[in-house]
């Protein structure tokens, strides 16, 4: 029996993309992920978002450009942390990088677009959950650094919303402790 929506939602967990493995999604399941993407809330209709795709040798092309760019910023690296950086996208057979794109726009503020892009980011961690596979939505040292973004052609405006690692995986992650959740309420009420 399909579990509901509301079950599925509240079992969602991240996969560390250090546990991941192949089988990555085939073209079809990448499209449908992508699709999803695509379908999140967003005013005027502008799209203030775009995908950059790693998979097969792009990965480690990447890796290569991440252990450089590494070495440059840390002068003083390990061999062992260079190649760490190196093999770091190899962790999972798919990466999204979700880019937050926003434009000039009379009617939408920027933080809405912003906005925008990290739902972009949900909706392909809960399309790739649905698929069977695990995902893991960070923003690592790499996802700030203007080289790395240059590397990636990204704009003056754009920011890495998330490197989103999507891959198979063996174990089911166990639950993690979360923040109280009644500690996060509050009712509004007349007079306050």
């Amino acid at each position: 029996m399909q579990p509901s929506i509301s079950d599925f939602l509240l079992e969602r967990r991240s996969v560390s993309a250090k546990d991941m493995c192949e089988p990555g999604p085939n073209e079809e399941q990448l499209d449908i992920i992508l699709r999803a993407a695509h379908r999140v809330p967003d005013h005027g209709k502008i799209g203030p978002w775009r995908f950059v795709i790693f998979q097969g040798d792009a990965r480690e092309a990447f890796g290569d450009q991440l252990a450089r760019k590494f070495a440059k910023k840390q002068e003083d690296a390990s061999k062992k942390q260079i190649e760490f950086e190196r093999e770091r996208f190899m962790r999972a057979p798919l990466i999204i990088a979700v880019v937050s794109s926003p434009v000039n726009h009379p009617n939408v503020p920027e933080w809405e677009q912003v906005l925008s892009a990290g739902a972009a980011c949900q909706n392909v961690v809960l399309a790739a959950h649905a698929l069977g596979f695990g995902a893991q939505w960070l923003t690592e040292w790499y996802a700030y650094d203007k080289r790395i973004a240059k590397k990636l052609s990204l704009t003056s405006e754009e920011k890495i919303a998330g490197f989103i690692y999507i891959g198979s995986y063996e174990n089911k992650p166990s639950e993690r402790t979360r923040p109280d959740l009644n500690e996060r309420i509050r009712c509004y009420r007349k007079g306050s």
